[in-house]
């Protein structure tokens, strides 16, 4: 585990909000010369903090109205793999992730869609005949108010 001081946090904070800055902007928010920041930063990239780098799309402005996250629970598991699954349901490009998970599902699945029509398409001609797919719940995303933040904000 890499050691996070405060710091080391308000970069986090700061590079969470908009990863485009510079190590020079991110500096002078929180008082610091460039190259210190850029040392921090090398030292946080180095130690595998950062997992990559993003750009967030708004599903909607795209055509994408609908988003349903849908709770799958193999069927028949000792005779499909879960890889055999997992590589079938990340090739639908509707399927924005993949969550292998414990409890009622095997997994959790965020789909978007452009209406509900085109959920159902999907969810008929793709979804459901995917090897192994046994009960499946869907829930309708309404709104979300919470986008994930950066951890070390704990």
């Amino acid at each position: 585990m890499t050691e996070i001081d405060d710091i080391d946090r308000a970069i986090l904070a700061s590079l969470s909000r908009d990863a485009r800055q510079s190590a020079g902007a991110v500096g002078k928010q929180l008082g610091m010369s460039q190259p210190a920041t850029w040392r921090r930063i090398r030292r946080l990239q180095d130690a595998g903090v950062f997992a990559g780098r993003r750009v967030d799309l708004d599903a909607e402005k795209l055509g994408f109205g609908v988003t349903v996250f849908l709770g799958v629970k193999l069927a028949t598991k000792g005779r499909v793999s879960l890889e055999d699954f997992e590589r079938a349901v990340t090739a639908i490009p509707e399927v924005q992730t993949v969550q292998h998970v414990l409890g009622l599902y095997d997994y959790r699945l965020r789909v978007v869609a452009r209406d509900l029509s085109d959920f159902e398409r999907v969810l008929r001609r793709r979804i459901m005949t995917l090897p192994g797919v046994g009960n499946v719940e869907a829930n309708v995303l309404l709104s979300e108010e919470r986008l994930p933040g950066p951890i070390a904000m704990c």
